[in-house]
């Protein structure tokens, strides 16, 4: 069956997609691990080549944009083709990188940043073994300085409102919507803004004709996810933002869901709280990426009233709000292994001490 796996990372994303016919997606891959450290950060180099089989290979790594949190380590990991100094045996092959527009655009990148825009940059000039997402004009002046153009290149790109074309329903049982980024969060005249321009994805799974939805939201802003709410129901489609699977934003933010922090609570639009309580399907997950939720006011996220809100609308759908580094427990966080069956999504918790394993799986929906 597939399965969906969060990692124990702290305020980083790492999302493991494993298909029934062996393909597998890494969305976004940041490996917090420090082997020097006492830390309760998982090895995540190890899990993802366990992951990868005997042929360490993934058929899709995402980046949904170009900060630390969601690519630290990628450059060690796998295998990159534009220099031979970042190739080897010992690296995880990618058959088709998935980026934003932004991470082509993107100037003044540094470091492991500036690395993983090359490869974008060199598989999008070679003309293979990438997907760009969002079509802004300053993409296509991009392709004509360097030598080709954008209709040249143009199955290459993906814009929002389209699926992924990499999967089908059909053939893999799964496939990707693309909400955002929109084009103009990519032109030319200003700074590009990462989060605005990050990728956001619902993924639809087919298992015996039944359906199960998982959200991938990087970190878009309350100010974006509104943006994409709008333009989904103006287009008369919802469909496209009911989950069961939640990945909530930047690590349980406030600024995903309101511009005010709020005394207990952070207070959420009309248009945010539907998606949370309106949206999540009876027994839904709300899946925070991040360190244990704080007592206390923190300027960093993870913030105590953003999980205060995840919390209460998590109540409201009969569902569960759960922290990656808490699971099964803060003392030995473990790997969210979430299958997808023919009745829906089954979540099991196996615990520390004593060893009592739960489940919980969402019944079928009447007809």
């Amino acid at each position: 069956m597939p399965t969906v796996t969060f990692y124990p990372t702290g305020n980083a994303d790492t999302c493991l997609i494993g298909l029934d016919n062996g393909r597998k997606i890494v969305f976004d891959y940041a490996n917090t691990y420090d082997p020097s450290q006492e830390s309760k950060y998982i090895d995540l180099e190890k899990e993802i080549r366990q992951a990868s089989g005997r042929q360490q290979k993934v058929d899709v790594l995402a980046i949904s944009h170009l900060d630390k949190d969601h690519y630290k380590g990628a450059s060690t990991l796998f295998e990159l083709e534009h220099a031979k100094c970042y190739q080897g045996d010992d690296r995880i092959k990618i058959d088709t990188l998935w980026v934003p527009a932004a991470a082509i655009l993107e100037e003044g990148i540094t470091e492991e940043g500036r690395i993983l825009r090359s490869e974008a940059r060199y598989r999008l000039k070679q003309g293979k073994g990438i997907r760009v997402f969002s079509r802004p004009d300053a993409l296509e002046d991009w392709l004509i300085d360097n030598g080709t153009s954008l209709s040249a290149r143009r199955q290459l790109i993906t814009d929002a409102g389209e699926i992924a074309p990499e999967f089908t329903l059909v053939r893999d049982g799964i496939e990707f919507f693309v909400h955002s980024p929109f084009a103009e969060r990519a032109e030319d005249g200003g700074l590009i803004v990462r989060n605005d321009s990050a990728l956001f994805m619902q993924a639809t799974f087919d298992v015996l004709g039944r359906k199960t939805r998982l959200i991938l939201s990087a970190d878009c802003p309350w100010e974006i996810l509104e943006g994409i709410i709008h333009v989904t129901k103006a287009h008369n489609n919802e469909e496209r933002l009911q989950w069961d699977i939640n990945n909530i934003p930047h690590h349980c933010s406030y600024l995903s869901l309101a511009e005010d922090k709020g005394e207990r609570k952070t207070i959420p639009s009309e248009d945010i709280q539907w998606l949370y309580e309106e949206q999540g399907e009876r027994h839904g997950l709300l899946i925070s990426t991040s360190d244990l939720i704080p007592a206390e006011d923190t300027k960093q996220p993870p913030h105590r009233q953003a999980a205060a809100y995840y919390e209460d609308a998590a109540t409201k759908i009969g569902g569960e709000f759960l922290v990656t580094m808490k699971e099964p427990s803060p003392h030995a966080p473990k790997p969210m292994i979430i299958e997808i069956t023919g009745r829906g999504h089954k979540y099991k918790k196996s615990f520390v001490a004593p060893a009592i394993a739960t489940s919980t799986q969402k019944p079928p929906r009447a007809g």
